[in-house]
């Protein structure tokens, strides 16, 4: 089994975060088809699955020439109201027949890529982790990419961003366990350019839960991202109190309420996520940039009420 995606990540650009009835118009990218949402434990809104034909050569790490047609699944989401992803894999197969069938043999097989001649998934994994997308390789990011800019181009939002973000972007791989080894396993890299890898072991083989994995390890690594951003753009200790503070205040506003990680996912999980808290430790991180955000604006908050006479 071998399965490859590519997540891109990044701020909703509108002024506020959008309710739930808009987030049903901006990711209605298919008419007739419906955007599922959830309330619990925050507001999740997914558009319809895409499908995007593909006839080219895949990325091998032994530069082979390794032809694929198939089709590629991808969807949009927004979380909170506020954050934007554009989410697109496949599913390498060996293809039954020496030739391309019609498109009718691959639409009938969504998300489903099918590889001619010999498939050497090590070969095919690490060329996807490690390059991504050469030149005239499958570019699954691309097509993750294209969806988030029809959800922005929408005229129900304001494009008036509150702050100014950069999008992230994870290129994932999952394979299936080797005989003999035990749970699952998982490596996550980050990379120059706000690119990161992952790489993923599964016991149990592909299903959708792990697509829903990689795009909530997608959401909240471009959260901290973000806020550390956000506090090295405060100068804390340089710039005045006042400044400090309307620096941060975006954080406060629309970021901070986000992070729940692994709320939404299947227990199954869990020790995927674990291993990340342990190293390189997203909570612990959060919860120190945290802690430095409200206590400058708790010590500008004071000095305030010092001047004002009220304490």
């Amino acid at each position: 089994m071998l399965v490859m995606g590519e997540v891109r990540t990044g701020l909703l650009q509108n002024s506020g975060e959008i309710p739930e009835s808009l987030c049903q118009g901006v990711l209605g990218l298919l008419s007739g088809e419906r955007v599922r949402i959830s309330r619990r434990p925050i507001v999740y809104a997914v558009s319809p699955d895409q499908l995007t034909g593909v006839d080219c050569r895949l990325a091998s790490a032994a530069r082979a020439r390794v032809r694929g047609v198939g089709t590629v699944l991808s969807r949009a989401s927004v979380t909170g109201g506020r954050v934007l992803q554009g989410s697109s894999h496949i599913q390498v197969a060996r293809a039954e027949a020496d030739h391309r069938l019609s498109w009718s043999h691959y639409l009938a097989r969504p998300g489903v890529v099918e590889v001619f001649g010999k498939m050497r998934v090590p070969d095919l994994a690490d060329g996807f982790a490690d390059s991504g997308a050469w030149n005239d390789c499958l570019d699954l990011g691309s097509v993750s990419e294209r969806f988030m800019d029809a959800v922005q181009a929408s005229p129900l939002l304001d494009r008036k961003a509150p702050f100014r973000s950069a999008r992230t972007r994870l290129r994932w791989v999952a394979v299936a366990e080797e005989p003999g080894r035990e749970g699952p396993g998982i490596r996550f890299t980050l990379g120059r350019d706000r690119v990161r890898t992952l790489r993923l072991v599964l016991p149990d083989g592909f299903t959708p839960d792990v697509v829903d994995f990689c795009e909530d390890l997608a959401l909240h690594d471009w959260l901290l991202t973000t806020l550390l951003v956000i506090v090295e753009r405060a100068r804390v200790g340089t710039a005045t109190r006042a400044e400090v503070t309307a620096k941060l205040a975006p954080a406060v506003d629309h970021l901070l309420h986000l992070w729940m990680p692994a709320a939404r996912l299947d227990d199954g999980f869990a020790p995927l996520w674990e291993a990340l808290e342990r190293r390189p430790g997203f909570t612990r991180q959060w919860q120190s940039l945290v802690a430095r955000v409200r206590d400058q604006i708790a010590i500008n908050t004071l000095a305030l009420l010092r001047e004002a006479g009220g304490w």
